[in-house]
């Protein structure tokens, strides 16, 4: 071979190497040209726009651009390319060998559990802050999508090469801790909760628990305070049983006690940005892009969330984080602008904030979606999810579609054991590809010096190795675009092909030579599955 597959950004690599030199070869401004693989086989293995993007600056038809790159390409993959052809308007459309194809196999299936890793172009320090609910009642099924997509998230960007660390925002201090403290209190007392308190039945056993270790008559503030620690206690519990793990929690309350707020404030009043009217302080966030000026201390000398939230984000950054990207809820759009003006504000640039809007997610069962409300009490609880469908299920489903789009979870599919479940089809393929290597161990490996038989790389071989080699531009896509949608995608995908391989080729028995070849394949499909499903938070059984 005289292209030799590049294994840090997977043996395609090469295939635009060679096609990119050739292009500079005609003429050196031509834009970088797409390579894609073609929705028909009999279209080649892969297809390039070089020629038309490369025929307006040289003058010249781009079918006859395309034959002439033809030579250069071939010149430079030698015998990795069994041929090109010229198709439409000027459509290169590449017929890779076998030769090709069984060497890429055996790449991926060498770098095993790395292959795909460390794609980012432009490593950075990033600091994902998601879930961050209130500490006033136990995590919902809500909650539940914040934390699939944000732990997903930061397992995608870790594995691309980023430094990435998850933090969770305590939000223990204000007006819902107090009313928090007084729903206790009213519940303890065997009173209503006041108006617009947590009525929950969780609140009652809080108080319960409450009096059994501290004794009665204690005053709000001090049930709640008590309770943040009782709740705090099940959301970790909780996390735990998710498979999340944070490197940071942060506390609203700490940010107030070390007068993190009022030096916040004090430092951009240095900045000239801090500015008196009617009472109250407000910051120029209009100058930063914000629609309007924002306010940081009322009239009555109250700081606004606001104000506190800046503090929080002033610490992210003297953290000497590159990048911030929170996760909050669809209700924080009006949110966006206003703190990203505030942390241009404090000399950062714009682009190293960002928010991901998570949509609502809807539990549905018989066909009818159950509506939910935290204070009411008829919310459904992510534990109650955790324990009816598992921690597979619930991770996979929440990040089916994009966050950016309302989801339904079927609780009747997510419970089957069938290959219409999808977190089922992929760990199925994983353990089907487990077990054949179980089958291969026990009769022993075929082995000698046979090579492997000529047409023996059927379509869909071919078609599972050439999915399996798109594993780095998927997670780089996935990263880039924080779409870890797109990785739940993949992997069905994967697992649809090998699926279609299964059936059609023989692995075990099929021959000295070929059937090292095709476990070879199974390897790198075993591999890539596992990584696509744990950066998913998801398991990847060797049985089932």
């Amino acid at each position: 071979m005289n292209a030799a597959p590049n294994p840090s950004a997977g043996p395609t690599a090469a295939l635009g190497d060679a096609i990119a030199a050739a292009l500079a070869d005609l003429h050196p401004g031509v834009p970088a040209a797409a390579l894609e693989r073609p929705p028909r086989p009999e279209f080649g293995d892969y297809s390039t726009n070089a020629a038309m993007l490369a025929a307006p600056l040289i003058g010249e038809p781009p079918r006859d651009v395309a034959a002439k790159l033809i030579g250069g390409i071939e010149q430079r993959l030698g015998d990795a390319v069994e041929r090109i052809d010229v198709a439409g308007p000027g459509f290169l459309n590449l017929h890779m060998s076998e030769g090709w194809f069984r060497d890429a196999a055996a790449l991926v299936a060498g770098r095993g559990r790395e292959f795909g890793s460390g794609v980012a172009e432009r490593p950075s320090k990033v600091l994902v802050e998601f879930v961050s609910a209130n500490p006033t009642g136990p995590l919902t099924v809500a909650s539940g999508r914040h934390l699939a997509y944000g732990d997903s998230l930061a397992r995608i960007l870790g594995f691309a090469g980023h430094d990435v660390r998850r933090e969770y925002y305590l939000n223990d201090a204000g007006s819902q801790i107090d009313l928090f403290g007084a729903s206790i209190a009213a519940r303890i007392a065997g009173d209503e909760v006041p108006e617009g308190g947590y009525e929950g039945d969780y609140v009652a056993g809080i108080g319960q628990r409450i009096v059994a270790e501290h004794g009665a008559g204690l005053e709000p503030a001090e049930l709640g305070r008590l309770g943040v620690e009782l709740m705090l206690e099940g959301i970790r519990a909780t996390l735990d049983r998710s498979r999340v793990h944070f490197d940071t929690w942060a506390s609203e309350q700490s940010l107030h006690d070390a007068g993190a707020t009022e030096n916040a404030i004090a430092d951009l009043r240095d900045r000239g940005l801090v500015y008196e009217h009617e009472g109250a302080v407000w910051l120029r966030t209009s100058e930063f892009g914000d629609d309007k000026d924002r306010v940081l201390i009322r009239a009555d000398g109250a700081p606004t969330y606001f104000a506190a939230d800046i503090a929080y984000h002033r610490d992210k950054l003297e953290r000497g984080f590159d990048l911030l990207i929170n996760v909050l809820g669809a209700d924080h759009h009006g949110y966006v602008d206003r703190m990203r003006a505030a942390i241009v504000a404090f000399g950062a640039p714009g682009e190293s904030f960002e928010v991901s809007i998570m949509q609502m997610v809807n539990l549905v069962e018989g066909g009818e979606r159950a509506r939910m409300s935290k204070r009411r009490g008829d919310f459904a609880r992510l534990d109650d999810l955790l324990e009816d469908i598992g921690v597979d299920a619930t991770r996979f489903f929440m990040l089916m579609r994009s966050h950016e789009t309302p989801i339904d979870i079927d609780l009747e599919l997510a419970r089957t054991h069938s290959s219409d479940n999808p977190v089922y089809y992929a760990q199925y393929a994983h353990a089907r590809i487990c077990s054949l290597f179980r089958t291969a161990a026990e009769r022993g490996a075929e082995t000698g010096d046979d090579p492997v038989p000529a047409e023996s790389l059927e379509p869909a071989e071919r078609a599972l190795i050439a999915r399996l080699l798109e594993m780095p531009d998927q997670i780089s896509r996935a990263a880039n675009k924080r779409e870890p949608h797109g990785i739940s995608t993949y992997v069905r995908e994967v697992a649809a092909d090998f699926h279609a391989f299964y059936r059609d080729c023989r692995v075990v028995g099929a021959g000295p030579g070929l059937e090292q070849a095709r476990l070879a394949v199974c390897a790198a499909t075993r591999d890539v599955i596992a990584t696509l499903l744990d950066l998913l938070g998801v398991e990847a059984p060797e049985e089932m």
